[in-house]
């Protein structure tokens, strides 16, 4: 069974920096592709990035120079590390993990595997 949890979520003022991690149990993150989505309240969830190997990337156009995802093999995370957060960033964050060889995806209908989230508010 795949579980999937978030942590490094928090409160930080607009410009602030925080680093998300997802940690996988019953599953290589290495395997296939991994996503971070977002929701905020009232909207729906939204693709932020992905990844599939350390050069296979994909981000939002909304978090692009500033979002950077990254994986650890050894500790089988995979990590959103976020600088310049605006208030629009506030949402909670999911991670979200795909079959087994799959390439990475934008879209949240090809995820089968989902973390609880974790709160990411961003003050003015």
């Amino acid at each position: 069974q795949v579980q999937l949890v978030e942590s490094g979520g928090g409160s930080v003022q607009a410009g602030g920096s925080l680093r998300l991690s997802c940690a996988a149990s019953g599953r290589t993150l290495g395997n296939g592709g991994v996503g971070w989505f977002r929701q905020a309240p009232g909207k729906e969830r939204e693709f932020v990035a992905a990844i599939r190997s350390g050069d296979d990337t994909a981000y939002a156009d909304s978090v692009k120079g500033r979002f950077t995802i990254s994986r650890d093999n050894a500790k089988n995370t995979v990590d959103l590390q976020m600088s310049g957060l605006k208030p629009d960033d506030t949402a909670v964050y999911y991670c979200a993990v795909r079959g087994y060889w799959s390439p990475l995806s934008t879209s949240a209908y090809d995820y089968p595997y989902w973390g609880q989230g974790t709160q990411v508010t961003v003050s003015s």
